[in-house]
């Protein structure tokens, strides 16, 4: 189901179109399901799906969809499953864009049975999405939590490392289904016992809107690009933050409910285009008018907050192009 870039390039009309249809619709009375327990509520059109993106090794180059399936683990499109590879040291500690910024400049894609590996100057890494079952599972730490990782193979982390011009030698280990996942509610008690992830920082799904973007990009010397903040679903046709006050959604058939805030790093000060990290801006920026609300510091402390972290209320897919639904109680 993935796209392409151009394949993305849609024209307003036709979502200003499907818009004004979902306008006319938003006010449907909708029964939705969360558990066992049924729900009466109204639908209120809010914005369209203007891009997705998945990422299937943490850190490395988002690959840009027209469609995907959500799952209780995130996007999925085809054999790939968004941050279910990842790079690691050999003892297990991930190394993320943080350490490591030129991963940012490495591309991944799907092609048949394969993982397809793309950076400048390398051949291409053809990897089987399936590692051989000889090879170990590895004890792996994100942000000091447990989790596991089947490794990739010698010729995987000698790519890796070679791509990063590293002195210190690193593995790749993908997240296998019978493999113990991180349930998000023991970070965070605001998601549901359900929601639970493999290597992303803390939840199933990111969402951000352009307007957010727009009004960051009108206080930078410098604008940046939505992928320097990396969401999995970016909305157009809102107002900016308006994404911050929606409780649950419905896009095509996935309904989410909001867990938090992002709270942003200096992850976001790495060039998308270069693979060179400022530590400065947009985080600067962005710390200037995004802090939390000082009875909210225990949480977030200075960390400056951006696009919201969403669980997962039903699966479902959704596309380039479909309308998003406030759900109204």
């Amino acid at each position: 189901m993935s796209g392409s870039w151009g394949a993305l390039g849609q024209s307003r009309a036709a979502w200003l179109c499907a818009a004004g249809l979902a306008a006319g619709l938003g006010a449907a009375v909708w029964l939705g399901r969360r558990g066992s327990a049924r729900r009466r509520g109204r639908l209120l059109h809010v914005g369209t799906v203007s891009q997705l993106f998945l990422y299937p090794v943490k850190s490395c180059r988002g690959l840009a969809l027209t469609e995907a399936l959500c799952t209780e683990r995130g996007l999925r499109s085809g054999g790939l499953r968004d941050r279910h590879w990842m790079v690691i040291k050999e003892d297990g500690h991930l190394v993320s864009a943080r350490q490591e910024p030129r991963l940012v400049l490495i591309s991944v894609r799907g092609e048949g049975s394969n993982l397809i590996f793309s950076a400048t100057d390398m051949k291409e890494l053809y990897l089987p999405l399936k590692a051989a079952k000889t090879n170990p599972i590895r004890n792996c730490r994100v942000f000091g939590h447990d989790v596991q990782g089947r490794d990739c193979g010698n010729e995987a982390a000698n790519w890796i490392t070679t791509a990063l011009k590293s002195s210190e030698p690193y593995r790749l280990v993908h997240f296998e289904d019978q493999l113990k996942m991180r349930k998000c509610k023991e970070e965070f008690p605001e998601f549901a016992s359900d929601d639970q992830v493999a290597y992303p920082d803390l939840s199933p799904i990111l969402l951000l809107s352009e307007a957010s973007l727009e009004d960051l990009n009108t206080k930078m010397e410098k604008k940046v690009k939505i992928q320097n903040f990396r969401p999995n679903i970016v909305v157009t046709g809102c107002g900016a933050f308006e994404e911050d006050t929606w409780d649950e959604i419905l896009i095509g058939t996935l309904e989410m409910k909001r867990g938090l805030p992002c709270a942003r790093c200096i992850l976001t000060t790495v060039d998308p285009d270069t693979g060179i990290i400022s530590r400065k801006d947009p985080l600067d920026t962005l710390k200037s008018y995004r802090l939390c609300d000082p009875s909210e510091k225990h949480l977030y402390k200075e960390a400056p907050l951006f696009g919201q972290l969403f669980g997962i209320l039903k699966p479902g897919t959704l596309k380039v192009g479909d309308p998003v639904y406030k759900i109204v109680y």
